[in-house]
């Protein structure tokens, strides 16, 4: 089932919205050459405790940390750890925080010092891809034209949308429903609807869209080891268009 918020509602997910973007912004600043991902780890999770919050992913199915940091070749759901930030990598980090019973979810993707016009391409093609999506949040739009804004921006760059993790609604929940493919025909699936709250992530591959999960439990990478990028946002269906929740 599908469940909307009210205004009520909506004001404290644009407050864990809010907390959510500050993490990142802040680990953001933190990111260079050096730096390990276990550092910007507790950076992000002191952020999170001083605005009052709660870490949204710590804990969540028994994921260690705060941040999921996944580097280079990475899609998503790295674990944060020893690992020191080189010269040219490019870092997804991936951010949730939890204010009075509600969730915010938002993720970007760094780039360390200096990195290649590839690397930079995919960059700018998925935050690009995570914009059209986002401008289709609108009443009486259909699910899969988010989806569909995204793929035609992606592959329109020469890139590939990962098919086997997607967005998702999220409210009192971290995952509810609808699912948020980040590929699929505009024009089809649910209507959307005002108060629906969904957070669109598109993982936007440099080769091929396949990927598979690593021996950790958690860590996925693209078969191909092509670079990975992972642009999100938390957006709510209002009568004046999208609003994006996780911004300061």
């Amino acid at each position: 089932m599908i469940l909307t918020k009210s205004l009520v509602e909506l004001e404290t997910m644009r407050e864990a919205g809010r907390i959510t973007a500050k993490a990142l912004r802040v680990v953001g600043e933190a990111v260079r050459v050096g730096v390990s991902t276990g550092e910007l780890d507790r950076i992000a999770e002191e952020c999170i405790r001083s605005e009052g919050a709660v870490p949204a992913f710590k804990g969540y199915h028994g994921f260690p940390a705060t941040l999921c940091t996944s580097l280079n070749e990475q899609v998503v759901h790295g674990i944060p750890g020893r690992r020191r930030l080189a010269e040219g990598d490019i870092l997804s980090v991936d951010c949730g925080a939890i204010i009075d019973g509600f969730y915010g979810d938002s993720a970007m993707t760094f780039p360390v010092g200096d990195i290649s016009p590839e690397a930079r391409r995919l960059l700018d093609a998925t935050a690009g891809s995570l914009e059209a999506g986002i401008a289709r949040c609108r009443e009486g739009m259909r699910l899969y034209d988010i989806g569909a804004a995204v793929q035609k921006v992606a592959e329109g760059a020469g890139f590939s949308v990962v098919r086997e993790y997607v967005g998702h609604g999220i409210g009192r929940s971290m995952h509810e429903d609808p699912q948020v493919p980040n590929f699929g025909k505009a024009g089809s699936g649910p209507a959307l609807k005002i108060g629906m709250v969904l957070a669109i992530e598109p993982m936007v591959n440099a080769g091929a869209y396949e990927v598979h999960g690593l021996s950790d439990g958690w860590t996925v990478v693209t078969s191909d080891s092509s670079l990975s990028a992972h642009f999100e946002h938390t957006v709510a269906v209002t009568e004046n268009g999208p609003m994006i929740l996780t911004v300061e």
